[in-house]
């Protein structure tokens, strides 16, 4: 069969119409870079703006921004309480203020951004309204997502670089890691790529409001995009690469992060479609090790799902089509959740080493500062990441359970105390924790679980090795675990 310009609906024929499909045939304007996310054209019926593409995820690539800028403003502390500190990641998190200055990233050297304020991405946005609204059970008091990033801010507003020493918490790591789920995955997994897909929400037919130049469907997809945090030329770039490009090149080799990012060639480097985010970012770190493939699995099913919308040519998508698209959704769904269990399987990885560090120092009489401080950096990159896997619109029953019970409400710290609660007035409760052995223990667990019941593959920091000599060691193969 060949694959023809004029719009097909889907039929029976799905392998010959995937095939058309994986080609790139489009509707309307002819286009040279079907691999790039950009450029797709307007489809909606009797549109007489000005705009010459239906792409737009400006609004998510803002709060991308106000993620990482946030993140930044929490390592700002001096140890003591600062409502000036606290106002400002306020206006960051739950705020719509214009004249927002992009304060992470930010240029480095060669690797110069195009701009400097949120408002040239997009204006009047926040994370606040986008944060997962039901209660939390990974954090005391059953707050919902916006109240805990909140009780995080009022914290690190407080604490020295954003480090509380004396409970084991890196706020930083904690606010932007669990943002990574509360918001990006939660508003991919549970909202755009999910009920905006069925029939009667944002249908393709009409535009996604009054006067836009893209239909419904063409909007929700692209915002999902747009959460994920990939490039538009993503499909162009290496894992490699797309790690170099988030990374900026670190201090190393900017000028060659920056001809990779610089799709355009203008010699500078677009926030909204040449920079890599968040979710994307950790997937291409994942993928660099050679054993996975989310990154370009992922862009792939946005593309191939962007393509679907597209040959729609502005007309209501068939129940088929929207099956197929749905098919797409999933790719990026169960690909992500792996991201993040990828994520909490490595930090689990990282604490279990700190805590060996730990133990040793403490036998030895050795200086414990640099590694508690590692620990409770890694241990809130852990803790954040399996709140944000528990925020995909999806029940994880006994496995979220067993996940916050093994990591706990707060680190087990040298003295073997623990936070177990928080009180009325926000202070911490702590109580004796499990001791080092048995909570390294749970951080083999962790990783254990994260194999059962996700399948991860990229293993990084892998301790697995250290479970049979660690259980011999306490006594007990069936460790306990916290209440």
């Amino acid at each position: 069969m060949k694959c023809s310009r004029k719009r097909t609906r889907l039929t029976a024929s799905f392998p010959i119409l995937l095939g058309c499909l994986a080609g790139a045939v489009m509707i309307g304007p002819a286009r040279a870079d079907s691999d790039l996310y950009a450029d797709f054209p307007i489809t909606v019926k009797g549109y007489s703006g000005s705009k010459t593409t239906s792409v737009s995820y400006g609004g998510q690539i803002a709060r991308h921004l106000l993620h990482e800028s946030l993140k930044k403003l929490a390592g700002k502390g001096d140890g003591n309480p600062n409502s000036d500190l606290k106002t400002l990641m306020m206006t960051y998190y739950a705020e719509k203020d214009p004249g927002r200055a992009i304060v992470a990233p930010t240029s480095n050297g060669e690797f110069e951004f195009l701009q400097s304020s949120v408002d040239e991405i997009s204006k009047g946005k926040n994370l606040s309204g986008k944060t997962y609204k039901g209660a939390v059970s990974a954090w005391p008091g059953n707050l919902t997502g916006a109240e805990v990033v909140e009780f995080w801010i009022d914290k690190a507003s407080s604490a020295k670089k954003g480090y509380d020493i004396d409970n084991g918490y890196n706020y930083p790591q904690l606010i932007s890691k669990f943002i990574m789920g509360a918001v990006l995955y939660n508003q991919i997994a549970d909202n755009y790529l999910d009920e905006k897909l069925e029939a009667d929400k944002k249908p393709n037919d009409k535009p996604y409001k009054d006067g836009a130049a893209y239909t419904g469907k063409e909007h929700s997809w692209d915002e999902g995009f747009g959460y994920f945090g990939a490039a538009a030329n993503t499909a162009r770039l290496s894992a490699k690469d797309t790690y170099q490009v988030a990374k900026r090149g670190k201090k190393s080799d900017p000028a060659s992060a920056l001809a990779l990012a610089d799709y355009n060639h203008d010699g500078k480097v677009d926030y909204a479609k040449e920079m890599t985010y968040a979710l994307a970012y950790y997937a291409a770190a994942y993928d660099k090790g050679g054993k996975t493939n989310y990154l370009h699995t992922i862009n792939q099913a946005f593309l191939d799902g962007r393509h679907l919308i597209t040959n729609a040519n502005g007309e209501k998508l068939s129940d088929a089509e929207r099956s197929q698209l749905k098919g797409y959704a999933d790719v990026v769904k169960s690909n992500l959740e792996k991201v993040l269990a990828e994520s909490v399987f490595k930090y689990a990885g990282s604490s279990y080493k700190d805590l060996q560090k730990l133990q040793t120092a403490l036998d030895s009489g050795g200086d414990t500062d640099k590694i508690l401080y590692d620990y409770a950096k890694h241990w809130g990159e852990l803790k954040g990441f399996s709140m944000s896997l528990q925020m995909g619109g999806k029940d994880l029953g006994e496995t979220a359970l067993r996940l916050n019970r093994l990591i706990g409400f707060g680190p087990v710290l040298a003295n073997s105390s623990q936070v177990i609660d928080v009180d009325s007035a926000g202070n911490y409760v702590k109580d004796q924790g499990s001791g080092l052995g048995e909570y390294s223990m749970h951080m083999l667990k962790v990783q254990k679980l994260m194999i059962d019941e996700f399948g991860v593959q990229a293993r990084s920091n892998d301790q697995m090795g250290s479970m049979a000599a660690l259980s011999e060691s306490l006594g007990d193969g069936d460790s306990a675990e916290n209440d």
